[in-house]
């Protein structure tokens, strides 16, 4: 869940024109990027093989959010295999999540450029060669390095999977089950990894947590090749300024955390990667203002209420990576768990947010996005403040798994919500890009939390032990997610079905 990629950018994709259907505004279970999306009334191709398309959408999907947990379990074996320090082994995590999201906005645009389903065929293979290297990694530094080319296979494989899904979905019932499928793809992708890396590090070894994206890999090349067609290319004009800003920027600023947790804030390589990473980012704005393309239209976040639901899905998966990551520690390291116990021992975690989102598309046309999400994140960060009571005398029954349970509840509620809401709010010419941001603030906000909230771990295990160094960690996590709570619960807002909006009441004004 951490790592949990909603929505691909479509942005720059045009696709083969069909007629409106309404004058208003689509909901976000139906409404289609800026590229029109074909009908598939008329496609030739039999319905059972669209229907195998969809599925290699959603195993495609599935692979790139388990893969950035998956690892986590597997941590403390890998960290004895190759030596890593405990700052180096955040770079397991972090590598893949920043080259996946440091890329994200620029691949978005090859996509259109060459296509959805190429583009997807091209990121898998990359996926495929590069966990078959991590699996062989003879060192530490290899592993990482494969770890970035993952994540730079999953930055141009990702963008297509939800053009590809409407492409090979009717409007109506049959794309909104598609859709609540991808989510739940999404959403539980990262507990899946963690309950599969557990399975896989005790069974076979830390290795089969890279080895098992072969075949997975290879089955969805096959699928795509047979089952998906492509979508027409289009000559557009790469924004290639603001996604080499925007890349640098986000590098430079994980970098910055990740030596400062390591070797303190005032650090001279940690200070100038922030200085590279607030000039980048200053630069990106002065490119996207005059670029006629933008791959970040500066008018997504005009407005708090434009603002708000994107940051939200920065801070959340900042307390969710941190979760994922340091409960695995505590299990194995504290609890002397082994890695396929740890595994297990999330199926609560997981049970709970699978039920939960399941019943969260009936929720939301009685209640209204704002009140479910708000809802998530309160239980959600909720969950996080229990569990940061952790102690050396806790099991997991008296100390974790009524956490689990909140937790599971809480992140059940809150995704679909706020990406509804996210995409409500952005003008009707940039939804497509406004996807390409959420998906991109998802992934950055990932990488930050682990790197911020590693140097709390470390900082306060030097003088409180490991178990301190876990407790101050997923406090951390559960203040993010509070304040992801505060800012959609103040500037929040329903989504109609007509396309109208009610603004929520800032609840601070009574």
């Amino acid at each position: 869940m951490a790592d949990t990629a909603l929505l691909p950018p479509t942005d720059g994709i045009r696709l083969p024109e069909r007629p409106a259907a309404t004058t208003t505004r689509p909901s976000f279970a139906t409404r289609p990027s800026t590229a029109t999306i074909p009908s598939t009334e008329t496609d030739a191709a039999p319905h059972r093989f669209r229907m195998l398309g969809l599925v290699v959408v959603f195993v495609t999907q599935l692979m790139l959010v388990v893969d950035a947990s998956i690892v986590n379990v597997a941590l403390p074996d890998i960290q004895k295999s190759l030596g890593f320090t405990p700052i180096g082994l955040s770079w397991v995590v972090t590598a893949y999540a920043l080259a996946f999201a440091g890329l994200m906005l620029l691949s978005g645009k090859v996509g259109s450029m060459i296509g959805a389903k190429r583009a997807l065929i091209i990121g898998t293979v990359i996926f495929i060669l590069a966990s078959a290297a991590g699996g062989l990694a003879p060192s530490a530094a290899v592993l990482i390095i494969a770890r970035i080319v993952q994540g730079v296979g999953a930055a141009i494989a990702a963008p297509s999977t939800l053009v590809l899904l409407m492409a090979n979905t009717s409007p109506g019932r049959q794309r909104s089950r598609a859709m609540a499928l991808f989510m739940l793809a999404a959403g539980s992708g990262g507990a899946i990894g963690l309950i599969l890396g557990g399975v896989l590090t005790t069974g076979f070894g830390w290795e089969w947590v890279m080895f098992v994206n072969v075949p997975v890999g290879i089955l969805i090349v096959a699928g795509a090749l047979l089952f998906l067609r492509e979508t027409d290319r289009e000559q557009t004009r790469l924004d290639f300024g603001g996604a080499v800003a925007s890349t640098l920027g986000m590098v430079a600023l994980i970098y910055g955390f990740t030596t400062a947790a390591g070797t303190g804030w005032t650090n001279p390589v940690a200070l100038i990667a922030f200085a590279i990473a607030v000039a980048s980012l200053i630069a990106l704005v002065f490119i996207e203002r005059k670029h006629r393309s933008p791959v970040v239209p500066l008018r997504l976040f005009r407005g708090a209420r434009n603002v708000a639901p994107l940051v939200a899905m920065l801070l959340v998966p900042a307390g969710m990576f941190a979760f994922f990551y340091f409960i695995t520690l505590f299990t194995q390291q504290v609890l002397h768990f082994t890695p396929l116990e740890t595994g297990l021992g999330l199926l609560p975690f997981v049970v709970t947010m699978v039920t939960v989102s399941q019943l969260v598309p009936r929720l939301l046309p009685r209640v209204g996005e704002w009140i479910v999400g708000a809802a998530g994140l309160f239980f959600l960060a909720g969950g996080l403040l229990w569990l940061s009571r952790l102690s050396e005398h806790d099991s997991f029954v008296t100390g974790i798994l009524g956490p689990l349970v909140v937790m599971g509840l809480g992140a059940g509620m809150t995704f679909a919500p706020i990406t509804a809401v996210a995409m409500d709010r952005a003008p009707e010419e940039h939804v497509s890009a406004a996807s390409s941001v959420l998906q991109t603030m998802q992934q950055l906000g990932g990488s930050i939390g682990v790197a911020a909230l590693t140097t709390v771990f470390v900082s306060v295990s030097a003088t409180s032990g490991e178990t301190g160094g876990v407790a101050a960690a997923v406090l951390g996590g559960a203040t993010f997610v509070f304040l992801g709570f505060v800012l959609f619960a103040v500037w929040g807002s329903r989504v109609r079905a007509d396309g109208d909006r009610t603004d929520a009441p800032a609840p601070i004004a009574h």
